[in-house]
């Protein structure tokens, strides 16, 4: 199979460039990344679609990967909670190694055939969930060996690769290939290759979130009160629904926990 994602880059002699004309090339090469995106939109409705399906129904989203991958996966799902108020087990992000991978590489945890479905196993994954590899390549054995025991099971696959025609996006029953071509460090797939798939997943679990109906108009009401910065944001998104000052809102936001309780009281 000829990986793309593994082609020699399109600039030559790095080395001898400057600062400026390094960074002028990585940025040209990122220029091309939503482009490729924008072409698997047909794709990621499909999924987002039977996300959102299954989710209404007690279903769960699994990403699993490796390296920037599976690191991708773990922050996207790790942001949902407190973005969209949803509980930690909705969206779960599991990485080849265990989570001392998120910071430090484990090594040829990536060709391990048999972990990735023990990992699964440990949330006692059933058929009502979703199961997304993520893998630059396609290729990466603890990803497909993992999503054909799903399948095997009846669970239903997606996968985000930027290799047409790789093994991933053979196997997943709806397959995102964001075909970005070679990366400016011939095969750095964290460039390129991660830019693309952090889109695809944004896209993913926001368009998810929004259709599950945690955001009203274009307002995060569910987000969780985390810090001063989030506490000051609802605050103002409930003056702005109530027509309440500071004080009234910031005490009505502070006993009800969120926007749309706020809000939803408020208004009874």
């Amino acid at each position: 199979m000829k990986r793309i994602t593994e082609s020699e880059s399109n600039h030559q002699d790095l080395d001898k460039l400057s600062t400026r004309e390094l960074l002028i090339g990585i940025n040209q090469e990122d220029h091309t990344v939503p482009l490729a995106v924008e072409k698997e939109i047909p794709q990621i409705e499909k999924l987002a679609d039977v996300c959102i399906e299954r989710m209404k129904n007690g279903g769960r989203l699994f990403y699993i990967g490796s390296g920037t991958s599976g690191r991708l996966g773990i922050v996207d799902a790790s942001e949902c909670p407190p973005t969209f108020g949803v509980p930690h087990g909705m969206v779960i992000g599991i990485i080849a190694g265990g989570d001392q991978a998120i910071r430090k590489a484990v090594e040829f945890a990536e060709d391990d055939r048999e972990q990735g479905w023990k990992d699964l196993e440990a949330f006692e994954i059933n058929k009502k969930d979703i199961v997304i590899g993520i893998t630059a390549s396609g290729t990466t054995p603890y990803v497909i060996s993992t999503l054909k025991i799903a399948k095997s099971k009846g669970i239903l696959t997606g996968g985000i690769s930027c290799n047409p025609s790789s093994p991933l996006s053979q196997l997943a029953d709806i397959p995102i290939t964001p075909v970005v071509g070679p990366e400016f460090v011939t095969g750095s797939t964290r460039m390129k290759s991660g830019t693309a798939q952090k889109l695809v997943l944004n896209m993913l679990s926001t368009s998810i979130m929004i259709r599950l109906g945690h955001v009203k108009g274009n307002r995060m009401v569910d987000m969780q009160l985390s810090n001063e910065k989030l506490v000051d944001r609802g605050m103002r998104m409930v003056m702005e629904a109530t027509g309440l000052n500071e004080q009234q809102a910031n005490e009505l936001l502070l006993k009800y926990g969120s926007v749309r309780a706020a809000v939803d009281s408020f208004n009874k």
